[in-house]
């Protein structure tokens, strides 16, 4: 089964995000913030990674997408936050400011979160 990298400030979307992958089948792994997801990247080799926007800088993980895709990454991301909400601005997928697959925004059901990562694998 494919492996997942969630990568999230919150403790407690951390924890329901990883339930509810790991209930359809997935290897599931966290980390909290960019710097470990960076290390989590690299040790644990997985399939997909779903990122937060803000961490510990607003920006974190637009950040961590760009370095990984400047290093060759090339497995799915999907950016899942409320930075739209909090900014008031539109934000989504972009090759050159955001290089992630897809965008969706916090608070996911756990239906949507589970259809937008069978989505990225099978691409």
């Amino acid at each position: 089964m494919p492996k997942i990298l969630i990568v999230d400030d919150d403790p407690d979307v951390l924890e329901a995000a990883k339930l509810c992958l790991e209930k359809e089948g997935y290897e599931v792994v966290t980390a909290g913030n960019r710097n470990d997801g960076m290390e989590t990247v690299d040790a644990a080799g997985p399939d997909l990674l779903v990122l937060d926007v803000m961490m510990t800088e607003p920006d974190d993980g637009i950040a961590m997408a760009q370095d990984l895709r400047k290093a060759g990454f090339t497995k799915p991301i999907l950016m899942m936050s409320s930075i739209s909400k909090v900014t008031g601005l539109d934000y989504g997928k972009d090759n050159e400011v955001t290089p992630v697959d897809d965008f969706v925004e916090k608070p996911v059901k756990p239906a949507t979160l589970i259809e937008k990562v069978k989505e990225l694998l099978n691409k």
